[in-house]
């Protein structure tokens, strides 16, 4: 590990990249500190100290703490999420056309998605950024201390921009990250946020060891709850079928092909963490919504409704998990596209017979393992928000914080070992002597 580390370092092009994206981080951790003009600080942060538990908080956590300070990216990326959402709903099921005919056209098509759902982010950044403005010009704070001073039309309109400003810039920064950085951009753009937190959760759980509010045999129940759910979450991300495939021999002029033995990896958990982000940037949308009626009783109904400790919302919640995880394997797998191309190649799964047989198969094996991953993602993303409801142990970071951390880690992780290992193949590993002296090959 600490050798791969150095590599790092050592090879220009992977550092320049990782560099690249350790400053576009902090300048989201910076401007997430930025609060937006004639804003109280003090009543915000009593309101969301007020709300840690209902999905308000849980969307301060997603924003890195940046709606918990109303700063100038305090709608971090979910507008942009929920625009992926919205197109991939419209081609998934084939409701527009156009859209298909440009996921088949290839980079070009999906540049002019790409761009399509840039617009759709602006227009819901600029209607949920007026929803949320509103709502905390409106809600109730602890001592009734006023979140705006001066609530005028001016002030409306300098937020609303400021904050849909403040997601467009994010939702470049991350593309500027997938494109010149290492891993997802969007991502670790959530993943900074909500290690941000981990610091200051471990002085909580200090502080409250010390006052004695917890046992040491509390902490140490939680320690072992976080190693457990980490663990879990690596195994289940690493995790995948494996179906054997069989190529036939063939003769091409004078060189024969093939013969060889392969498995075609399935993972369990194949949509990753973007089940769970989609999931809470659907619960999002409700939320928006009733600001704009915060007086009505269905509004107040729905508010109280929004809350970890209710058992229909989390059932909600994990029907979301497990309907994303279905909806992104059918959008990311074809199995008749995978059928195919064995066909043509020459392959096929021992004891199916080529085709449709074996798309079927592939079909039924997907079905069986995204129940398991998506079972299994479910209730790790709960399991901590029920613990802590049942036995008042207080877990600062939820099941759905680990998984992201975790999943994105991973991922990250995995970039950076390819990019080594590329560069070992070609620099490192390819070694000879001449003379007594050692040469890179491929230097």
């Amino acid at each position: 590990m600490l050798e791969s580390a150095t590599d790092i370092v050592k090879i220009k092009a992977l550092r320049n990249k990782v560099l690249f994206t350790l400053g576009c981080l902090a300048v989201f951790r910076v401007g997430a500190a930025i609060p937006v003009p004639g804003i109280n600080t003090e009543a915000v942060r009593n309101l969301f100290a007020a709300h840690q538990n209902t999905l308000l908080g849980f969307l301060d956590i997603f924003s890195g703490g940046a709606l918990g300070q109303f700063s100038i990216f305090s709608m971090g990326v979910m507008p942009y999420i929920n625009a992926s959402i919205i197109m991939s709903l419209l081609q998934g099921a084939h409701v527009v056309p156009y859209l298909d005919r440009l996921a088949r056209e290839g980079e070009l098509g999906r540049r002019k998605l790409n761009q399509y759902i840039r617009y759709l982010t602006l227009v819901l950044a600029a209607f949920q950024s007026f929803g949320l403005t509103i709502a905390m010009s409106n809600m109730p704070t602890p001592g009734n201390i006023p979140v705006v001073s001066d609530p005028t039309i001016g002030f409306y309109l300098m937020t609303v921009l400021t904050l849909t400003t403040g997601t467009v810039f994010i939702m470049w920064l991350g593309e500027q990250i997938t494109e010149r950085g290492i891993g997802n951009g969007v991502s670790l753009i959530i993943f900074a946020g909500i290690i941000d937190r981990l610091p200051s959760a471990v002085t909580k759980v200090i502080q409250l060891l010390r006052l004695e509010e917890i046992s040491l045999f509390q902490t140490l129940f939680m320690t072992a709850m976080v190693l457990i759910v980490i663990g879990l979450v690596v195994w289940l991300e690493t995790g995948q079928r494996k179906i054997p495939v069989q190529y036939a021999k063939r003769v091409v002029g004078r060189k024969m092909y093939g013969g060889a033995s392969t498995y075609l990896p399935l993972k369990v958990d194949q949509s990753g963490v973007i089940a769970v982000i989609f999931a809470v940037s659907i619960l999002a949308v409700p939320m928006t919504l009733i600001q704009f009626a915060q007086a009505s009783p269905w509004a107040q109904k729905i508010q109280g409704f929004m809350t970890s400790q209710n058992m229909f919302y989390e059932m909600i919640y994990v029907g979301l998990i497990i309907f994303f995880c279905y909806f992104y394997n059918s959008v990311s797998i074809n199995p008749d596209d995978l059928a195919e191309n064995m066909k043509k190649w020459g392959g096929f799964v021992p004891g199916i017979r080529p085709g449709p047989p074996t798309a079927q198969y592939i079909q039924w094996v997907m079905e069986r393992i995204t129940l398991v991953g998506a079972l299994s993602v479910a209730a790790l993303a709960v399991l901590p928000d029920l613990l802590r409801n049942w036995l008042n142990v207080p877990f600062f970071f939820g099941g759905t914080s680990l998984l992201i951390v975790v999943g994105v880690g991973l991922d990250t992780i995995g970039q950076l070992e390819a990019h080594l290992i590329m560069r070992h193949y070609e620099g490192f590993l390819k070694k000879g002597r001449i003379k007594g002296r050692w040469f890179n090959v491929g230097a």
